[in-house]
């Protein structure tokens, strides 16, 4: 090595980065075959104490097991370099810096328990030992000045890129400002939109409530009409009595006739007012679950307007501390209009999460209603289906059902004939009714229309559903497809028929008015049975 290099290497001396420590002579003790010492983490946290702030200690190992070296790891950057040279320094003021290490090796003296340690520097890292080896291989050379100027160019990089980046968010800033305009005007717009549906929204509630009047009135008149023919009936029976008092009627059996009828009319006319009473309380009942339920509709309907305009004020909101942020950084009253609008926002979000409570709350309670009303309706279903024949205009259905084998009559006479038409029209229907059943078999496929709205529709192309056009025709086509989408709707889980309440002569669901009054109809018509 010539001088000039000798001296140039003395006065920027290369180290090696990250920056590294060395500690030798590190307590071990031979067990089990093999050499153990101290773990890396203890000697990591003794460093800690001592102010080095490490971040690791690596323990250096070879066949024979601890070699009595570790390699301190220090940060990246200048202040790591600091805490090694504080390292180093430590060290040799304890008189167990790297050339008191050397020396004492030199004398071979008997070992001490002292430990040594230097920072890595670059005859370590050139050096043909597992130091130098493990150095190699987790470091390079740099000398300080020429970290220093990599550091410098970064920071210049750096800085560059935050100029940069300073004229994105500035022309970010003007986009948000613009974007924030168009906010507004949007805002104003679903303001007017909502004072029009809550106007809308309002006019249909008094509608309903005029038809609900009206229907309760219609019921009453219908009763009142009932009672009155039945008083006029009994009225005839007791001139009919007086008549014949008064020709002193001597037949026995037209007297038993007469008052036998008498006492079915009295008997008709007793349940007839029970059925009167059951029904109005029973329409009561019904009134006021609807008032009740229109009341919590509309205080939902409230809660929903005051959670739409407290959104809209919250999104304002957000809006106009987004644009003060931009704008008001280092003015005061800016800052100060900053802060009050945060302040706001905080209340408005408080407030917000309080109606989502009460929301929360009035959904919980219309759910109770429907199922309320869900019980009645099973209720209505029950009885129909007890009292009312299939061939009446309101029956109950099972959704999902193949109920006749008559769509497959048509496909059966193609490949039989005489009584084994109508067993193998039997079997198909048995069979598809187990394809119905069948989870596995889904024949459904999800399409999304141009405003990104989602629909499950029939999918054609599924084996079974071709096989079912083209094999059995339209008839059975339509039975099976009706049923296959009923059962889709009513239980896709399940995979059973549903009754429902069915209002076959306009081909829907019937509703729970529809229900009751058809059964009120029925228990007119019933035939009153003589008693006695």
């Amino acid at each position: 090595m010539s001088h000039k290099s000798k001296r140039m290497r003395e006065s920027d001396p290369l180290f090696v980065w990250p920056w590294m420590g060395i500690v030798a002579n590190v307590p071990t003790e031979f067990k089990n075959g093999r050499y153990v010492g101290e773990s890396g983490t203890k000697l990591r946290d003794e460093f800690t104490l001592k102010g080095f702030n490490p971040l690791k200690v690596h323990p250096l190992w070879n066949r024979n097991g601890h070699t009595g070296f570790a390699i301190v790891e220090f940060n990246r950057e200048m202040d790591g370099f600091s805490n090694a040279m504080k390292f180093e320094r430590h060290f040799e003021a304890q008189h167990c810096g790297k050339r008191d290490y050397y020396n004492t090796r030199q004398q071979r003296g008997p070992r001490d328990d002292k430990l040594y340690g230097w920072v890595a520097r670059d005859d370590d890292y050139h050096h043909k030992s597992i130091i130098g080896d493990h150095l190699r291989k987790k470091g390079d050379l740099k000398t300080l000045s020429g970290k220093e100027t990599e550091d410098n160019r970064k920071t210049l990089k750096l800085v560059s890129g935050l100029v940069d980046t300073l004229k994105t968010k500035t022309k970010e800033l003007d986009d948000v400002r613009s974007k924030f305009d168009e906010i507004n005007v949007s805002l104003n717009k679903v303001m007017d939109q909502k004072e029009e549906m809550t106007e809308f929204y309002n006019n249909e509630i008094k509608k309903m409530q005029m038809r609900e009047h009206d229907y309760m009135e219609n019921i009453v008149k219908d009763h009142e009409k009932a009672r009155l023919e039945l008083e006029a009936w009994r009225k005839k029976l007791d001139d009919r009595e007086k008549g014949l008092q008064k020709r002193q009627a001597q037949n026995i059996n037209e007297r038993k006739k007469l008052d036998l009828e008498k006492e079915n009319n009295e008997k008709a006319i007793m349940e007839q007012k029970m059925a009167d009473e059951k029904m109005m309380h029973l329409a009561e009942e019904q009134k006021k679950e609807k008032e009740k339920l229109h009341r919590k509709i509309h205080e939902l309907q409230r809660k929903i307007d005051a959670k739409q305009t407290l959104e809209l004020k919250i999104k304002r909101l957000r809006g106009a501390v987004l644009v003060m942020k931009h704008i008001g950084e280092d003015d005061v009253e800016e800052k100060k209009k900053l802060d009050a609008l945060k302040m706001e926002l905080q209340d408005k979000e408080e407030e917000m999460e309080r109606i989502e409570q009460k929301h929360q709350e009035l959904v919980i309670k219309e759910r109770r209603t429907n199922d309320e009303f869900q019980d009645a309706r099973t209720e209505l279903i029950s009885g129909i289906r007890q009292t009312t024949t299939a061939r009446a205009k309101i029956h109950v259905k099972r959704m999902g059902d193949l109920d006749s084998y008559k769509p497959f009559i048509e496909p059966a006479k193609r490949k039989f004939s005489g009584d084994d038409v109508h067993i193998k029209a039997a079997e198909y229907c048995s069979q598809w009714g187990k394809y119905l059943r069948d989870p596995s078999w889904h024949p459904f496929k999800v399409v999304t229309d141009k405003e990104g709205k989602s629909e499950e529709i029939l999918n054609e192309d599924d084996e079974k559903i071709r096989i079912l056009k083209d094999e059995f025709g339209d008839e059975a086509y339509e039975a099976v497809t009706t049923a296959v989408k009923e059962i889709n709707v009513y239980n896709p889980s399940g995979r059973y028929p549903i009754p429902e309440l069915w209002n076959f002569e306009k081909r829907r669901k019937a509703s729970l008015k529809e229900g009751i009054e058809h059964l009120l109809k029925q228990w007119k018509l019933r035939p009153r049975k003589p008693r006695g």
